[in-house]
């Protein structure tokens, strides 16, 4: 049994699909979720979550292929192929129909999942991910998926970039052993090779855009609002085109998981209480129009931002305002 910080729970390998991988489980429950590492971290990001998601979920975390401490398939490092995996993995722990908690890289992935495998995943929570068609990311991210190639990256040290991009964690100090987990993930070539996931982004978020308004699982979208690698607009994007989703902008940077924690777990968990239920799916015909949704009010923790069956607001002839039926 490994110990990190107050949470106790066993870190693990397994071998799923001939690939062998990095997980961790709580007690079991009668509800289930699978959680994907985000990038370029680990399962370990989850931890100060760990105990109050576990308190009525039996949690599954996983570091993905080619990230965290998981073995590395090079024909996985896409999205699309990605959520065939998580599926696969869903399979491998016996999960008939988990929640899943996919930020980060693990966005577009169970995104895919949920296109491909209608009823599959009970609910998403989704967010931090690029989505948007045209590309509008920022910062280091901006810079890995446009650079010509990877040379530059397999020469440098991978330490070192895995630092820089934790700087952006502002509001929690990551405990020393959770640090060195996500620094001792990429060592060698694995921080190099595990960029080939983002760089298919160009090819690959097109094609799930259009599949976007098929998905009828239920979404719930975490974006931070100051995030300057994954910009706000890629969750606004998800949400005008998901049927089923709310959206919620904590004010936060790009690591809300971590950043933003409390508010995080609090949204998950109210959503796996049954928010998830209420949100979706509805009949089409009472969702109202896709495209030019308002955006969310103010941008604060727990802000939400909710596409469930709003009815119409009508103007009268005396200037009020009404619902219409």
């Amino acid at each position: 049994m490994t110990i990190w910080l107050n949470t106790s729970f066993q870190m693990q390998f397994r071998v799923i699909d001939g690939l062998t991988v990095r997980f961790a489980q709580s007690e079991d429950r009668n509800d289930h979720a699978l959680l994907l590492s985000p990038w370029p971290e680990s399962l370990l990001a989850f931890e100060q979550m760990w105990a109050r998601l576990a308190e009525h979920t039996h949690l599954v975390a996983i570091d993905l292929p080619g990230f965290g401490h998981s073995q590395r398939r090079d024909a996985l490092l896409s999205p699309r192929a990605m959520g065939e995996f998580l599926v696969r993995a869903a399979d491998a722990f016996g999960l008939e129909h988990p929640h899943v908690i996919g930020p980060d890289v693990g966005t577009a992935a169970a995104l895919f999942a949920a296109a491909a495998y209608p009823g599959r995943l009970r609910s998403l929570v989704v967010g931090s991910g690029g989505t948007v068609v045209p590309l509008q990311l920022g910062g280091w991210l901006k810079d890995w998926v446009e650079a010509p190639d990877l040379d530059p990256f397999r020469g440098a040290d991978p330490r070192q970039i895995v630092a820089g991009t934790l700087t952006d964690i502002t509001r929690y100090a990551l405990p020393d052993s959770v640090r060195e987990d996500y620094l001792s993930s990429y060592q060698g070539n694995r921080f190099a090779e595990s960029m080939r996931y983002v760089r298919t982004y160009p090819a690959e978020l097109p094609a799930l855009a259009g599949l976007l308004p098929q998905v009828q699982t239920p979404v719930q979208i975490i974006a931070g609002a100051h995030d300057p690698v994954v910009p706000p607009v890629n969750a606004e994007f998800l949400h005008q085109r998901l049927p089923n989703s709310k959206l919620y902008v904590l004010d936060a940077g790009h690591f809300t998981w971590e950043d933003a924690a409390d508010e995080y777990a609090a949204l998950v968990t109210s959503w796996w209480g049954g928010d998830y239920a209420a949100t979706g799916p509805v009949p089409p015909a009472d969702r109202g129009p896709q495209q030019g949704r308002s955006q969310p009010d103010a941008v604060i923790p727990g802000g939400v931002e909710d596409n469930r069956n709003t009815p119409a607001v009508a103007e009268q002839p005396d200037g009020r305002k009404s619902s219409a039926s």
